[in-house]
């Protein structure tokens, strides 16, 4: 009975907690490490093993499977960049590559019981979309200077509207931002928080005992069904991602 009391006290948005791990100066709050560092660097150290072991280190002629799987991404990341920004894209398809890797590692890895899903917070995702939307700003004024600007004067617009439509362009430019760090987060958080609310309910049935642990299996099939769906969001997140930054950085290259 304490157990399936105990069942309904935990919230589904308990997983997405930060706990502090250590500090690194005891007199000091601000230099904490978190379990949302902890992954962030996971995540890094998971990148940078599974390259070094499919390409450096077990690299061959005829490609095995963890260096297939490589190729592929890279060959599916270049065609993307040419179909959406074309030729002029290929100089910054190290940072897309990146991009995408890291936004598809962090999504994949929270889908391992137990661990932290850092792109479901949105001071992850909105840090890293500031820092994408900076370096395409950057692109934009290296590229075409002042010029840039010409980007928010829609073209043959009367004179009187101009003011108003600047202005909705440069909140519709602004707000990218925004359509970067919340898709991700609010796709990521949604999934993670139905999966344990599904599995919370089918645990307690199961601890409730009679008919009912006959009848938790059928939440229980849900969630394996909704964990499939969820791998599939969290690879098309990555997408998502992926293609917006595509796009943006094909405005700021040819102010389309």
């Amino acid at each position: 009975m304490q157990t399936f009391q105990n069942s309904f006290v935990v919230t589904p948005l308990e997983q997405f907690e930060i706990l502090p791990l250590f500090k690194f100066f005891s007199i000091s709050e601000r230099f904490v490490f978190t379990n949302s560092s902890f992954f962030v660097f996971l995540v890094f150290f998971v990148i940078i093993g599974w390259f070094y072991f499919s390409i450096l280190h077990q690299s061959t002629l005829f490609p095995n499977y963890w260096q297939n799987i490589v190729e592929s991404i890279y060959l599916f990341i270049l065609d993307m960049i040419q179909d959406t920004i074309g030729e002029d894209g290929y100089s910054y398809f190290p940072f897309i590559f990146v991009s995408f890797i890291f936004v598809l590692t962090c999504n994949l890895l929270g889908m391992i019981p137990y661990t932290f899903t850092v792109t479901s917070h949105i001071v992850i995702t909105f840090s890293l979309g500031m820092a994408t939307f900076i370096g395409i700003n950057i692109v934009a004024f290296r590229q075409h200077g002042l010029h840039f600007f010409s980007f928010f004067f829609p073209k043959d617009a009367p004179l009187m509207l101009t003011p108003f439509l600047v202005l909705i362009e440069l909140l519709s430019y602004v707000f990218r931002v925004l359509s970067l760090s919340i898709r991700l987060f609010a796709n990521m958080m949604a999934g993670h928080t139905l999966l344990k609310i599904l599995a919370g309910f089918a645990w307690t049935m199961l601890s409730a005992g009679g008919i009912f642990y006959i009848l938790q299996f059928f939440p229980l099939a849900v969630v394996l069904a909704l964990t499939g769906l969820e791998m599939g969001i969290a690879i098309l997140q990555a997408y998502v991602w992926t293609v917006l930054v595509c796009i943006y950085l094909n405005d700021a290259i040819h102010l389309h």
